[in-house]
């Protein structure tokens, strides 16, 4: 079962991506507003589209882990994006990360490798 952890490591790192560009993006758009200025805000947001990019990338190669690998095994694996969530917070958004986080990312890893075993 060892085979889906690259694919959970690679689709984990499209879904974190996907949620950076999101944070970029809404980073630089007004508040939300049902008016035109809004919406044509999101438009021209490149990080948007890349946010969108990255989703939809993530969305595929899940399809090809659900419909290649046990269900059991393959969604548990989705955890792994909390993993290079908290890496992106800190690289990205030069956040502190505290001892109690670090000790549950090592938890979710280990928990991930003992489902791929």
């Amino acid at each position: 079962m060892w085979k889906i952890v690259p694919y959970a490591i690679l689709q984990s790192i499209l879904l974190t991506g996907g949620q950076v560009f999101l944070k970029f993006a809404l980073s630089k758009m007004p508040p939300f507003a049902w008016t035109r200025d809004f919406w044509l805000s999101i438009l021209t947001n490149w990080q948007f589209a890349a946010c969108g990019l990255f989703f939809g990338a993530a969305s595929l190669l899940w399809m090809y882990i659900v419909k290649v690998f046990p269900f059991s095994s393959a969604y548990p694996m989705v955890s792994l994006s909390y993993v290079f969530g908290i890496l992106a917070a800190i690289l990205f958004f030069h956040e502190e990360v505290s001892m109690i986080k670090w000790f549950g990312v090592a938890f979710i890893v280990i928990g991930c490798l003992l489902i791929a075993k």
